[in-house]
Formats: structure tokens, sequence, C-alpha cells
């Protein structure tokens, strides 16, 4: 396991996993293959993330635009979650994983909600990676949410405009409690952060690959990783290398 004081190891990796779709249609299977093939290539990861010595992996499980999507595809996706949650959940926690989950709660599908609170608390006092799963989750709405309950406090007399600062809109994010990630990744090819942790991301270093998720396997994990261990994070300043070659 690596050095988690090493830091070429981010402390957090966020993963837009795209691609299930156009890798099922690049084999001639249907996308719900592309799918299930993803779930595999999460189990790979998680392990290694793990084994490498990484606090927080967040991965963008399922957007607040992928309602959009045919219905015999969303009841596929909502499927394969519960399948995940109930198959995964005791080994996670076994191997002493914390799951959180960000995103939207009200109005979650009866059969869903429950199984998400159920992960959440069965690994609530676990140590070792924190998994975050963005589910039902758009960065706009995400802060929108948080601007109300900014609102609400000032409204009230809790809290003066004044007061609003980055950290307390940190702390009304779903993400509070959570360092903003290191490192984001994109599968597939796009180069975009769809809604992404928007917020977060003001200083996160983006690597996209042009593999399909379902071809993310721990070795393209490594080298993505090696890439970011490249890369001179500056948040803003100069480091002494850059002052010194008078950057």
């Amino acid at each position: 396991m690596a050095d988690p004081s090493n830091t070429n190891v981010p402390r957090h990796v966020a993963i837009i996993m795209d691609g299930n779709g156009r890798w099922a249609r690049a084999r001639g299977l249907p996308r719900t293959m592309g799918h299930k093939k993803g779930v595999e290539a999460v189990r790979e990861v998680v392990r290694a993330a793990g084994d490498i010595g990484i606090s927080y992996l967040t991965l963008f499980a399922f957007s607040s635009e992928n309602w959009r999507r045919p219905e015999a595809e969303v009841t596929d996706l909502m499927g394969l979650l519960k399948a995940f949650i109930r198959r995964d959940l005791a080994d996670l926690h076994r191997e002493n994983v914390r799951i959180r989950i960000i995103g939207e709660r009200e109005n979650l599908r009866s059969d869903i909600l429950p199984l998400l609170l159920e992960a959440e608390e069965t690994t609530k006092a676990n140590t070792a990676l924190t998994l975050v799963i963005a589910f039902n989750y758009g960065s706009r709405d995400e802060i929108s949410r948080a601007m109300r309950a900014i609102g609400r406090r000032i409204a009230a007399g809790e809290i003066a405009p004044e007061a609003v600062t980055p950290e307390l809109i940190d702390a009304h994010l779903d993400t509070a409690g959570i360092p903003d990630p290191d490192l984001i990744i994109r599968t597939s090819g796009e180069e975009r952060l769809s809604n992404f942790l928007l917020w977060q991301a003001a200083y996160s270093e983006l690597v996209f690959v042009p593999e399909y998720w379902p071809d993310f396997d721990r070795d393209l994990f490594l080298k993505t990783l090696e890439k970011f261990a490249g890369r001179e994070r500056r948040f803003g300043g100069l480091t002494p290398a850059s002052i010194l070659a008078g950057e």
C-alpha cells in the first residue's frame, strides 16, 4: 500500500464514469451490458484506491439529468445500483470503507432511498477509504440548495450577509466535511465536467482519458495517477521551483 503522506498520492480522486453505452455499441451489445461491465470497473477501481492509500473516492453514478434517459434504461440502472449495494455493501464494510451519498434525496423512489441510507448508516464509523457516490446529483442544484439554506438562515437573523464566506458555503454543500478533489478523471475522451463538483473543482487537476469506463481498470487508474504525480500544483500562487525559474 502506498504511503498516504506521499504528496504524489491524491487525497481525493473524483471520477466521471463515462462511455458505458458507447462501449456496448462498439461491440454490438445492448447498453445494459455496458452498464454491467461498468459496475465491474467500479469494483476494481474501489479496491485499487484502497490499496494505493487514497482517502476519498467520488464516483458520478447518476446525475439529476439522467432521469431524461429512456425509462427502460433508467430501470436497468436502478436495478444495477440496488444489486451493487446488496452484493457489495458487506464486503465494503469488512474492508472498513465508509459510504457517503451526495445528491438530491427528496422524492427518490421508495425502493432506492432506504438502500442508500442503509449503506451510509452501516458504514458510518469506518475509517479507511470514504467512497462518495454522487446519485441524483447535479452541481448547480447542489449550490442552489446551499444558497437557499443560507438565505433562510439570513432571513431568520441567524447569520448576517457578511458572514457568507467560501467556508460557510462549503459547510452547506452536500460534500460538507469532504476535502475538495485533488484530481478529477473523466473517461471516454469527453473533456468537460458536465455539472459535476463545479464549486469543489476550483483547483482540481483534470485528466481526460480516451478509454470508455468499462475498460478503465487498475492499470489505467495507476497510469492516470502517474500523470497527476507529474503535475505542479500552484493553487493560484507560485511554487519555490517556479520562483527560481523566473515564472
